[in-house]
């Protein structure tokens, strides 16, 4: 329970501390999510090579068939879970990306330079490591695979460090891993895609002009856009343009802003404030019913105050980090390890480009970055944080999995290179994390400093 005059206090001594309030929430479910990540994966590793993993390997192939007759859409439940489930998870990450240009961590020049510096960094030096092992092979078209990072394994870790990370650490390497996805979106839709049918793609930019034309007419309400947004899904899904990027776009269309009555939502406040507190005065089920019913009405009157994309962000949020991901890892972290065939996977240079850019590509990247944007006066580190942890958090950047494992799916669609792109990402994934959080555990725990 939130005590009220406490938050009042801190809010009067720093406005930011609000900010920072939120941005906790953010972190406690992205690193309880993370943790959620490590066990799916784990699951799915013991299946796949367990006496059970060809129902494994059968089930992902499992066909649905959604609508009827010629509106039938059907395809593998693994396609049902990257093309379908992941749409969601990349309208979360828009959300995310419009909130932190809006107001966030990316809202000012002075504020984003560093993450900026270090995101660009950390995407150029381990795609150009990969692609030195991997220049005139099939292998070469995975070079997109090491630039990813992911946010929930990342914050996970940092969580486990506990005081000795930072809040000022966590907040850089959210908004490094935002500017990170930003960039893997648009790897996505320019160096992923195959084929273009112009006709599908047409009716998705006919589509978008409407969801831009319901946020200019300032239509708040979400069913309109849920609509167009399957809409778009379905012709970005035929259009060549992989389906997710669909969920990106849609975001951006979605109000981040909304026409409120300060009088009117101060007047019902405090009515529901009072008519709480009277309630408080008496006892028994009347009382109780008019706290509930107090309460109710504060929460509608807070939740009109609220934009479309903060309302979306936070109910969808944890159906992301709970379901989603946790079902992606399920479906795609199942690799076969078997003695000679994982040394052969391990050794083969397309792994070996994966764990280079994801360990050494990521923190060199970033870290090379960061300290040249500080040297010459661009950017400078947030308080707290020194270069020694901005080089543990470039090997925490190295934790690609899921936007990896995305990535490499689309680059090898099937057979022994995704097999090998998996092993060199779950296998880099668990070196940088590691590498990651004894460099910072071994840094002075600022909080006993």
């Amino acid at each position: 329970m939130v005590n009220v005059d406490e938050l009042k206090q801190e809010l009067v001594k720093s406005p930011t501390n609000g900010i920072k309030t939120i941005f906790r929430e953010f972190i406690n479910l992205e690193a309880t999510g993370g943790i959620l990540l490590i066990l799916m994966t784990v699951i799915a590793l013991v299946w796949a090579n367990s006496p059970w993993s060809e129902s494994y390997l059968n089930i992902w192939q499992t066909k649905m068939t959604v609508g009827f007759g010629d509106w039938a859409l059907s395809k593998s439940l693994i396609l049902w879970i990257n093309d379908g489930l992941m749409a969601v998870f990349f309208f979360v990450v828009g959300l995310e990306i419009k909130r932190e240009v809006l107001a966030g961590e990316l809202a000012s020049p002075r504020k984003a330079a560093l993450p900026l510096a270090a995101a660009i960094g950390g995407m150029a030096v381990p795609a150009l490591l990969y692609y030195l092992f991997n220049t005139g092979t099939p292998a070469a078209a995975g070079w997109g695979i090491p630039m990813a990072t992911d946010i929930a394994f990342t914050l996970g870790v940092l969580a486990l460090l506990g005081t000795r990370a930072p809040l000022a650490l966590k907040i850089f390497v959210t908004a490094l891993a935002i500017v990170d996805d930003i960039g893997a979106v648009m790897v996505i839709a320019l160096f992923y895609t195959a084929e273009i049918a112009w006709t599908s793609l047409a009716v998705g930019g006919g589509i978008l002009l409407l969801l831009i034309a319901l946020n200019r007419a300032k239509v708040i309400k979400p069913l309109p856009y849920a609509a167009l947004g399957v809409g778009l899904w379905i012709a970005f899904l035929y259009s060549g343009v992989h389906a997710t990027v669909a969920g990106v776009l849609l975001a951006m269309t979605i109000p981040a802003r909304v026409k409120v009555n300060t009088e009117t939502f101060l007047a019902q406040s405090r009515a529901a404030i009072q008519d709480y507190e009277n309630a408080c005065c008496d006892e028994g089920a009347i009382s109780e019913r008019g706290k509930q019913a107090a309460a109710r009405i504060l929460e509608l009157a807070s939740e009109s105050v609220e934009s479309p994309l903060q309302r979306l962000e936070h109910r969808l949020h944890p159906w992301v980090v709970y379901v989603i991901m946790p079902i992606f890892a399920l479906a795609n972290a199942g690799v076969v390890l078997v003695g000679e065939d994982f040394l052969a996977a391990f050794s083969h240079p397309l792994s070996l480009g994966v764990v280079v850019g994801l360990v050494v590509g990521k923190s060199v990247g970033i870290s090379l970055l960061s300290w040249l944007a500080v040297r010459i006066g661009l950017a400078e580190l947030p308080q707290g944080v020194t270069i020694r942890h901005i080089i543990g958090a470039g090997f925490l950047a190295g934790i690609g999995f899921t936007m990896s494992l995305f990535i490499a799916n689309l680059a090898f669609p099937s057979g022994e290179l995704l097999t090998v792109a998996k092993v060199g990402i779950l296998s880099a994934s668990l070196i940088a994390g590691v590498t990651g959080w004894g460099i910072i555990r071994s840094l002075p725990n600022p909080a006993t400093s």
